[in-house]
């Protein structure tokens, strides 16, 4: 399984950094989310996926019964999901944002922060 994993890691991050690399800057924000899913599941086969019960202790006892998964590493998981919807909603808002104010997504074409050459 770890195997099956590492391989659509691979493949994410491949197809992350083909899409940062676009002009496009809704390309760059697909690309980017794509590369945090590609860290999620880094951390979450970090806890080594391995089939057992949850992470539950039963009442009266201290340690869990028998083979429970590793909470650690999906608790990692779910924070790292919370923030990349907030990294996403914030990006969404500046490529709207840059798109209402340049009428382009172009990032060639997006220079009105830079100085002209002819200014100077």
């Amino acid at each position: 399984m770890e195997a099956l994993t590492a391989l659509l890691v691979g493949v994410l991050v491949a197809a992350s950094v083909y899409l940062m690399l676009a002009r496009n800057f809704l390309r760059f924000l697909f690309g980017l989310i794509l590369l945090s899913n590609a860290a999620n599941l880094v951390i979450f086969a970090s806890g080594r996926m391995t089939l057992g019960a949850p992470a539950l202790v039963p009442y009266g006892m201290d340690t869990p019964d028998g083979v429970v998964g590793n909470a650690l590493p999906q608790a990692l998981v779910l924070t790292a999901i919370v923030i990349g919807f907030g990294l996403l909603a914030f990006t969404l808002a500046l490529a709207f944002e840059a798109y209402r104010r340049l009428r382009t997504l172009d990032t060639d074409k997006m220079n009105d922060a830079e100085p002209r050459e002819d200014a100077k």
